[in-house]
This record gives structure tokens, C-alpha cells and sequence, in this order.
């Protein structure tokens, strides 16, 4: 037993000076890498963004840099998907996956290599200004930086690596679309997920991760609202459908304010609300479009069985027959992004062990800016099988502008903004290395 201890302890100290040395050199490497390689890389797809679903070029350009780093590469999963696997020895399966599409904006950031593409939308047949007003183009540069770092690294790690290069985020349909090409079944279901998005409100290359979920899930709702129409002025022959919509607009309400505990974020939108052809017809029917956010399965539940069970009672309230009751119809959606916690904290802890403490962005700045409700289809990949995963999030404002913001001056521009604007240097080469660092963290070779 001493003997096999101390034969342990020889390797494991032979060992560890590569990796410490490989460690410190990474950063290095990176920024070698971001001059010759990556900026140019960026600026090309700045430069040529493509909506959801049709991103052919991207899509081939991520495939060929992948390929050229030394991975297995598969096209056209799911649509445009990429999958990029390189084999390493024993040991666990990862997947990193970025997402590549941008959004039907015209560019006003002013940058030298704004955008000028135009491209025919799949949704509407027009041809519209197309701009990566998400900074996507960010996450596939950083996509191929991991790669060709974690290729040059082969003797630091061991197991298999999955890149995967998702379309139609913007959309909500990338992921899901994969799953359903069999994406598991044909390249090996991973043991750990991880994802991340540049954020304009952090401060740039610096680092921010959530134990609970950085994201909310999202469904789309219609409520088709039955009626009886009649004239105007003979309101008592009919239904009127408008009037119980706006009845079920104001129930609604109540689920968040009366039914979620007050701790519980959830939120309830009726952004779509159309009846009715003139001002002396009652009308036979409303349509209500919802959106519904949330960042439990349970809390989804709650909101979505609330919004069935409203809308149909009111129904009977205001007297129509059963087979007449509002038709509550659910579509698009997405499940809320929920980071493993103990997969989140041992990234954390490699990311300030590895980079420093201060690659870390404040806990509590992070907290005062993230309010919002944002969805992402990553969930798709990670809920149904669950896999332990963690999507976390690299800054991409320097820090002066978000100060100058603080300070009562110009605001950020946000996300999916024509004036959207990233510092791709310090994002992508953060972007890199807290990938790299996690996944040699999880791949660590016995």
C-alpha cells in the first residue's frame, strides 16, 4: 500500500509542473492565437452574419476551422448544425456549444466593420439588413480558439471533446432541431454541457456564473376567444369576445401577483391582443398572444395550468356552452436554463484558481444588472436527458462605458440593439480561456 502511495504521489508531482506550465503559457498562446488567427476570423463573420436557418456560409467556414484544428466534423445536423468531436483517451464526454446566428437589423454601431449584408428572410421572403446584434459572432470565434487550443494541449487532457455549432438561437429552434436528428444517438450522449454568451452590461473578459438559472424558459401562448357576434347596439344578442378578453387580460394578472410565491420570479405578457372589423359589429372571436417566462419547471407549471384554467372559466362565467369555451393553444417553447450548481461552483473555483480572482465579475453588480427574462434553446440540449451543465457568461462593455452609464451618461446599447457593439479582444480571448480552463478542469487526465 506505501509503496503504491508513494508511486501516486512521484507521478502526480512529475506530473504537475506541465500542466502548471501549460496553464501559464495558455494565455500566451491565446493572445498568438487572437493576432493571427482569431481576429481576422472575427471580423470575417462580423462582417457576414445569416439569419436563423439559413446560416450555410457560417456554418461552412465553422466547419472547415474545426476540421483544420483536428477534429471529426459533421455538417448539416439538424438543419446547419456542426458537430465537432476530437477523441482523447479514456475519460468523460464534453460538449461546448456556440451559436451562430444573426438577427434581421440594420447595423448603426459605427464600427469600422459594421455590417452591410442583406439576405431574403426564411419567415417573410423579403430581403432585410442582417447584423450579429447578439454577439454570436463572438461565441464561434471563441468556439475554434478552444478547439485549436485544446488540440495543442492533447497531453494535458484525456477524454472525448463535442463542439457544437447550433443554429436558429434567435429563433428558439436550433437546439431542439438537432435533438430531434438524433444528435445523442449518433455522437455519443456527453457527461458535462456547457455553453456561455458575451453580456454588453459586463465589464469586458471578465467572468460571471449563476448556481441557479441564468436564464428563463419561455412559451408562446394563444388564447382564441369564442363569441357571438351582433350589432353594436344590440349587445344583448350576442357574446361579446372582447369583453372577455379583456376580463381574461386582467385574471391573468393574478397569477404572478396572487398564486407565485413573491420569490419566485415569473411573468405573464399579453403583447397581441385583435378583434373585431368596425366600431358597430360585436365580433365572434379575440385572439390573445402571450408570452410566458419563468425559471422553474415547477413555476412553469403553475403559470401554465393557471392561464388554461382562467381563461376557461371565465368562459363558462360569461355563459357560453362547453364546446364554445376559449381555446388556450401552447407552441413555441423553450425549458428555463438551469446551471448544475455543483458543476457551476467547481468551474468557478478553476476559472479563480487558474485566471485569478479578479477575472470574476461582482456577485452583487451582477445581481443589480440582470433583471430581465431572457430565454435560450440550450436547455433543449441539457433537460430531457438532464445532463450536468453550466451556461455562464463573459463580458463584453470595457469598463469606462459601463461606468460613463452609472454615472447618468450614454446607456449600453443592449442586445439586439442596430448600435450593439462587443470588445471582441478581450471577450473572445476571455471567452477562450475560461472554456479551455473548465474543460481541462473536467478532463483531467489520471
Amino acid at each position: 500500500m506505501k509503496t503504491a502511495f508513494l508511486s501516486f504521489l512521484c507521478v502526480f508531482y512529475l506530473s504537475f509542473p506541465a500542466l502548471a506550465e501549460a496553464t501559464a503559457d495558455l494565455r500566451k498562446a491565446i493572445d498568438a492565437d487572437y493576432e493571427r488567427h482569431l481576429w481576422p476570423l472575427f471580423d470575417y463573420w462580423h462582417r457576414n452574419p445569416e439569419l436563423s436557418l439559413v446560416e450555410h456560409k457560417t456554418a461552412a467556414r465553422l466547419a472547415n476551422e474545426l476540421r483544420q484544428a483536428g477534429f471529426k466534423v459533421r455538417e448539416g445536423v439538424g438543419g446547419t448544425g456542426v458537430v465537432a468531436i476530437l477523441e482523447n483517451g479514456p475519460g468523460p464526454m464534453v460538449m461546448m456549444r456556440a451559436d451562430m446566428d444573426g438577427l434581421p437589423v440594420k447595423e448603426m454601431s459605427g464600427l469600422a466593420n459594421a455590417s452591410t449584408a442583406m439576405q431574403e428572410s426564411p419567415i417573410t421572403g423579403t430581403v432585410v439588413p442582417v447584423m450579429h446584434a447578439c454577439g454570436h459572432d463572438v461565441h464561434i470565434t471563441s468556439l475554434v480558439g478552444t478547439a485549436r487550443r485544446m488540440a495543442a494541449m492533447k497531453e494535458h487532457w484525456s477524454g472525448t471533446l463535442m463542439l457544437i455549432g447550433q443554429p436558429a438561437e434567435e429563433r428558439v429552434l436550433g437546439a431542439h432541431a438537432m435533438m430531434q436528428d438524433n444528435l445523442w444517438s449518433r455522437f455519443g450522449k456527453p457527461d458535462f454541457a456547457l455553453a456561455f454568451h458575451v453580456w454588453c452590461g459586463g465589464e469586458a473578459g471578465k467572468l460571471a456564473v449563476s448556481e441557479g438559472s441564468p436564464y428563463a424558459g419561455a412559451d408562446a401562448v394563444d388564447i382564441i376567444v369564442h363569441g357571438v357576434g351582433a350589432h353594436g347596439a344590440s349587445p344583448h344578442r350576442g357574446k361579446d369576445p372582447i369583453v372577455l378578453g379583456a376580463q381574461i387580460v386582467l385574471a391573468l394578472q393574478t397569477l404572478v401577483s396572487r398564486e407565485l410565491p413573491p420569490r419566485d420570479p415569473g411573468v405573464v405578457t399579453v403583447g397581441s391582443f385583435h378583434s373585431g372589423t368596425k366600431h358597430n359589429i360585436i365580433s365572434d372571436k379575440a385572439v390573445l398572444q402571450l408570452t410566458v417566462r419563468n425559471t422553474s419547471l415547477e413555476t412553469r407549471q403553475l403559470l401554465l395550468d393557471g392561464i388554461k384554467r382562467i381563461a376557461e372559466n371565465l368562459g363558462r362565467a360569461a355563459g357560453l356552452p362547453e364546446d364554445k369555451l376559449p381555446e388556450v393553444k401552447f407552441s413555441e417553447s423553450t425549458p428555463p436554463t438551469i446551471n448544475d450548481a455543483q458543476l457551476a461552483r467547481r468551474v468557478r473555483n478553476a476559472w479563480v484558481e487558474k485566471m485569478g480572482a479578479d477575472i470574476m465579475m461582482d456577485d452583487e453588480f451582477v445581481e443589480k444588472n440582470r433583471k430581465g427574462m431572457g430565454a435560450e434553446d440550450f436547455p433543449f440540449f441539457t433537460t430531457d436527458p438532464p445532463i450536468p451543465s453550466v451556461y455562464f457568461s463573459v463580458g463584453g462593455t470595457p469598463k469606462a462605458d459601463i461606468d460613463a452609464e452609472e454615472a447618468g451618461g450614454p446607456k449600453v446599447p443592449s442586445h439586439h440593439s442596430p448600435f450593439f457593439k462587443i470588445s471582441p479582444e478581450p471577450s473572445i480571448k476571455a471567452g477562450v480561456e475560461a472554456t479551455v480552463t473548465a474543460l481541462l478542469d473536467l478532463m483531467t487526465k489520471s
